[in-house]
């Protein structure tokens, strides 16, 4: 089998080229797998099938959202805001007044004339 046989088997199978881009699999190893077995073999079936890896459709994201329980996510939502208020709460106690400055008095002076 030469390069250009597998060029082609290439350009008719273009889902090789993503195992290659996210570093699954490199051109070497593809070439000796064509190489020893051919086109038709099953070495190809978990490269060349298709794997359902995220929602299609309207109706898959329809029951996403479906399944969703609206009361639990308004009570997180609430916790998370009293945290927030204790926390902020907590953050202005910890800040200090500001003290007066300190201001040396004059050598000769004793009292406030």
């Amino acid at each position: 089998m030469s390069k250009d046989t597998f060029k082609e088997f290439v350009k008719k199978n273009p889902r090789l080229v993503g195992f290659v881009n996210r570093g699954e699999m490199n051109w070497q190893k593809f070439y000796e797998m064509y190489d020893l077995y051919g086109e038709e073999d099953e070495v190809w079936k978990p490269y060349l099938t298709e794997q359902k890896t995220a929602p299609s459709s309207k109706m898959d994201l329809m029951d996403y959202f479906k399944n969703i329980n609206l009361d639990s996510v308004q009570e997180s939502i609430a916790s998370i805001q009293r945290v927030l208020g204790v926390l902020g709460d907590l953050a202005a106690t910890k800040t200090e007044p500001a003290k007066p400055s300190y201001e040396p008095k004059p050598i000769y002076k004793h009292f406030d004339d």
